[in-house]
């Protein structure tokens, strides 16, 4: 009997089902339930301090107006990522992440690898170069622990390139790796909707790991690591670790 793939998990912005997206607590708390992989989310503020966040604008998780990138560091620092939508006042005095937080999170953890995403609302208003340029120094004393993604391909050429660094293309659709600028680029990952995966057979991509957001499924996780799917990104990881690990070991 061949023995079934055990999926490799990802946790989706941290442990984001129990705590604030993209912030340290979250991340540490993914940490402990158990995750070797993290992703996050990168923008500048308007005085180009890398921040991790997600969203276009502040209103959901800070419920703040405007985007991250109006605002300073300094005025940054005095909002809260509480996402109270969802948590009410619990997390009322969670401060925004910058990524020297990151940083400094993965040299306490240094079996800890982090797939950071380059945000395209802040490659497009700052320009490509200026985003790399105040990303790559903050985690070059991790580098080894850290791989770049983005749904910008231009940006990750540079990020290969011209710097050296581990790369994740990211698309929504499948049929979208198919394009030229990805053949070109050839990353080392792949990341991909898992609602527009093929239904059935192997999913491959050059020499590409196969990586899939977003799966709270359990027994989907373990199905779609045995067609070639090697991640899978998760918010609730700390759950999803104990019941894969659960149905593999009754397997």
């Amino acid at each position: 009997m061949i023995a079934k793939k055990k999926p490799i998990l990802v946790a989706h912005r941290g442990y984001t089902q129990n705590f604030p997206e993209n912030t340290l607590l979250a991340l540490e708390e993914a940490i402990n339930a158990g995750a070797k992989f993290i992703e996050v989310d990168v923008q500048l503020s308007s005085d180009e301090v890398p921040h991790l966040f997600h969203d276009r604008d502040l209103q959901r998780l800070c419920e703040q107006k405007g985007a991250l990138h109006e605002y300073t560091a300094s005025q940054l620092s005095e909002f809260r990522a509480s996402d109270p939508h969802r948590f009410g006042y619990k997390f009322v005095d969670n401060p925004i992440a910058t990524l020297f937080g990151l940083a400094g999170l993965l040299q306490r953890h240094p079996d800890v690898t982090a797939f950071v995403e380059l945000k395209r609302s802040s490659l497009h208003h700052f320009g490509l170069k200026t985003v790399i340029d105040h990303v790559l120094p903050v985690l070059e004393q991790v580098k080894r622990q850290c791989v770049i993604i983005s749904y910008d391909l231009e940006s990750l050429m540079l990020v290969r390139n011209d710097y050296g660094w581990p790369v994740g293309g990211v698309v929504d659709e499948w049929r979208d790796r198919e394009s030229q600028q990805m053949f070109d680029l050839n990353p080392q990952f792949l990341f991909c909707d898992l609602e527009t995966l093929p239904k059935k057979g192997e999913i491959k991509f050059s020499a590409s790991r196969i990586a899939v957001f977003e799966c709270t499924d359990p027994q989907k996780a373990i199905e779609l690591s045995q067609r070639g799917v090697e991640l899978v990104e998760t918010f609730a990881i700390g759950e999803m670790i104990q019941q894969i690990n659960a149905l593999m070991d009754n397997a």
